[in-house]
């Protein structure tokens, strides 16, 4: 028996930084979500690094990452807007970007799929998609390969 099918639409959710990949990912999964009459989640992890040694300069670097994380986003909606008419749900959580995405895994139900971007470095994949490639997850995830042009993905999506 099949489970009945969900009358949301689909959710696509996008890790939005300054890699390469993540432009790769932020494509396919509008393009997968205009194709599909789905919805696109944004979530960018605002990181301030590891100094904590004055409160005033800890606060002051909390909100400088909140900032670049706001603008990254705001970057990316845009992207999303133009390519598919797609207003994007905006997510801006503290703290390192693995511990950020399994929080908001955790806490909205209604994303349908992960999608992100192989690394293209000698470094491998990315610590996204090793952590999400190796482990047994509650959604599906989609790796797109990092290298695809913009006509392979929108082929491809």
């Amino acid at each position: 028996m099949n489970p009945a099918p969900s009358r949301n639409p689909r959710k696509f959710l996008v890790v939005v930084d300054k890699t390469p990949e993540s432009a790769v990912a932020l494509r396919f999964a509008t393009r997968r979500a205009q194709h599909t009459n789905g919805r696109v989640t944004l979530l960018c992890a605002a990181s301030p690094g590891e100094f904590q040694q004055w409160r005033g300069v800890e606060e002051i670097m909390r909100d400088e990452a909140h900032a670049e994380a706001e603008a990254l986003l705001h970057q990316a909606a845009k992207t999303v807007n133009e390519l598919a008419g797609i207003l994007p749900e905006l997510v801006i959580l503290h703290g390192r970007s693995t511990d950020c995405l399994q929080q908001l895994l955790k806490d909205d139900k209604d994303i349908s799929i992960l999608v992100l971007a192989s690394g293209t470095a000698k470094e491998g994949p990315g610590p996204l998609v090793t952590m999400f490639g190796s482990a047994v997850q509650s959604i599906p995830v989609t790796i797109v390969p990092g290298n695809f042009s913009e006509s392979q993905i929108d082929a491809l999506a």
